[in-house]
């Protein structure tokens, strides 16, 4: 029995296996909520509440993504780097950019709760 049969079947049975185990995992969390007394389909349906950072969190994030992609082309392109080299320049400037925007809505998300905290008539 080589890899061509035995491939299928392992991915065939791991798979089976797996939605077997989610749906009696949900059926174990519905009928342990019966037994306290919630609706079980009542509680899924809720509205989760609205994210206000979420935008500015993505937003951010991209503004990071592009300043990394044009400053390591000007990197790239300055300093003429191989092209094994300028491909670490983009993925690290993307990262170094990426986390500075993120970064930047944590501080921004963090300020806005703690204006929130001392006065909340606002």
């Amino acid at each position: 029995m080589g890899p061509e049969v035995l491939v299928p079947t392992t991915f065939f049975i791991t798979t089976t296996a797996l939605i077997f185990g989610i749906r009696y995992m949900s059926n174990k969390e519905k009928m342990a909520m019966i037994e306290r007394g919630l609706d079980p389909i009542g509680l899924k349906n809720n509205v989760s509440p609205p994210k206000p950072f979420v935008s500015l969190k993505f937003g951010l994030l991209l503004v990071g993504l592009g300043l990394g992609l044009l400053i390591s082309l000007f990197i790239v392109r300055g300093i003429s780097v191989d092209d094994d080299e300028a491909a670490a320049v983009y993925f690290g400037c993307l990262s170094i950019f990426g986390g500075l925007g993120l970064i930047a809505s944590y501080i921004v998300e963090k300020n806005w709760l703690d204006k929130q905290k001392q006065d909340p008539g606002l």
